[in-house]
């Protein structure tokens, strides 16, 4: 009865330690103009592990993503950029140059909103974590972001 008491004691501590390795994601926005916002989709991983880029090439681990909904008052202008310290090695296991981010990722998308109406950016980020023994699976996130 000890053995198995001990064994799912384990196992809800295992699973606690994992849940707990994801993305915090914070939203924020800047206005440049009347009708033009910078959206700023920061990431900030837990501690000793790191989030990939977009630029992350086809065979390595899954790049960080962005699809945004569709809305008839907004207009995306140009493609997500990123800024924060970008790492790039090559990774045996891949066998691709990997590139990751350090501590914070700020991922932004400058739009155009039509008209002086209140609207909102939403869509999914798909990311993936790893440190340097292990990596979690991709993870697929909604957002919300109000634009006054």
């Amino acid at each position: 009865m000890k053995r198995l008491v001990f064994s799912i004691a384990m196992i809800i501590c295992f699973g606690a330690v994992k849940a707990q390795q994801k993305v915090a994601w914070t939203y924020s926005t800047k206005k440049l103009a009347d009708n033009q916002y910078e959206v700023h989709l920061i990431a900030t991983p837990p501690i000793g592990w790191h989030i990939y880029s977009q630029l992350t090439p086809e065979g390595g681990p899954i790049p960080t993503s962005f699809s945004f909904n569709k809305n008839a008052l907004i207009t995306l202008v140009g493609k997500t950029i990123e800024k924060g310290k970008l790492t790039t090695y090559f990774d045996k296991n891949f066998k691709v140059d990997v590139k990751y981010f350090e501590g914070k990722a700020d991922f932004v998308q400058i739009i155009k909103v039509k008209g002086k109406l209140k609207t909102n950016l939403s869509g999914e980020i798909e990311s993936m974590i790893c440190n340097d023994r292990t990596c979690m699976p991709p993870v697929t996130e909604k957002f919300n972001v109000l634009l006054n």
